[in-house]
């Protein structure tokens, strides 16, 4: 029985997990700009910034609140000339056949994995898209070592648990032994161009609905789904109704779990605004572009303005009106990151 173990691999917490996972596999293969790039930068290279509301009865709470695309890993890879793919299957001996295989030749390797079903995780909402990286595993003891973005430390997985994880059905749709085989080139691309590339990216997610975390067709017909620019209106017009179209228990879990849609859930703070406004700064201070700095300040004040809805949200006296008059700033702190990003996207 094997037991394989990829040494030294860098590992740092971070608030997302698809940017800490790719930071750290970027800095075991030894690339990035001036060192190892950071969290923030990952994430605006993805290109993934964007905004998806929806409030659907049959959830457990009735809204869910998201701010990336559902396809930022993949989109910073092949933006960066990384060659990757990613591969699902419903067979389990063949998915984790995938990974030992990238273990064995000595690669580590990026999956996903359902939230709910990682016991070191404790967690009982889903979120079947959780990216983890396996760097090893132990067959006579049954384990599989991974590292994660809300963990310090390598984890030790049981195998049928990780197997679990990784053919969940739960929310947002089954994962079907998500791997990410990754191959690194020798070096990164010039910085400035693809960070335009990314920035571009960004704000047509924001400007069209076609960029979102899953198919709003997989949802149930009734309730609200909106996305971009034109879904920030929409969220800010249905909260003001919340009171009045959720029963009092569907209206005190959507209060609860606000905060954490906005802050904790793996967002990096503010609905992944904080990120894209570290990845602005970061590029301002690689390359000198003054777009990307006055970017950074206004994707700033707009993470800081989603954070301050979480912080009414959250109050232990809600006052409902200054939530609702807070939430009709968010439209135009919206329009005003999307156009930053615009200028910034233009040499």
């Amino acid at each position: 029985m094997k037991s394989v173990q990829i040494s030294n691999y860098p590992h740092r917490m971070g608030g997302h997990c698809g940017s800490g996972a790719l930071r750290d596999l970027l800095e075991w293969a030894g690339l990035g700009w001036d060192g190892p790039p950071g969290e923030g930068l990952v994430f605006g290279l993805g290109g993934g910034l964007s905004f998806m509301y929806m409030r659907v009865s049959e959830l457990t709470p009735p809204i869910y609140l998201v701010g990336r695309n559902g396809d930022m890993e993949l989109d910073f890879c092949h933006r960066l000339g990384i060659e990757t793919e990613r591969r699902q299957t419903d067979d389990p001996d063949e998915g984790w056949r995938w990974v030992a295989d990238e273990i064995d030749a000595g690669r580590p390797v990026m999956i996903w994995a359902d939230i709910a079903e990682l016991p070191y995780l404790r967690v009982r909402l889903s979120n079947t898209r959780h990216d983890i990286v396996v760097i090893g595993y132990d067959e006579r003891r049954g384990v599989a070592r991974v590292v994660d973005n809300d963990r310090e430390e390598v984890q030790e997985v049981p195998l049928k648990a990780l197997a679990r994880a990784r053919a969940s059905h739960g929310f947002p749709n089954p994962n079907r032994h998500a791997t990410y085989p990754i191959r690194f080139p020798d070096r990164l691309p010039e910085l400035l161009p693809v960070a335009r590339d990314a920035a571009a990216s960004a704000a047509r997610n924001m400007r069209g609905t076609d960029a979102t975390l899953f198919d709003p067709a997989d949802l149930p017909a009734d309730g609200v789904v909106a996305s971009g620019l034109k879904g920030v209106n929409i969220f800010v017009d249905d909260l003001a109704t919340w009171g009045d179209s959720l029963t009092d228990d569907q209206l005190n879990a959507s209060l609860r779990v606000l905060p954490v849609f906005v802050e904790k859930a793996g967002t990096g703070g503010g609905l992944f605004r904080r990120l894209e406004a570290e990845f602005c700064a970061e590029v301002a201070r690689l390359t000198g572009d003054r777009s990307f700095a006055r970017a950074a300040d206004v994707l700033l004040d707009c993470a800081n303005a989603w954070s301050r809805l979480a912080t009414y949200a959250a109050a232990d006296q809600l006052d409902w009106r200054a939530l609702v008059a807070h939430a009709e700033q968010l439209p135009s702190s919206e329009q005003r990151a999307v156009q930053a990003l615009e200028e910034a996207a233009s040499p």
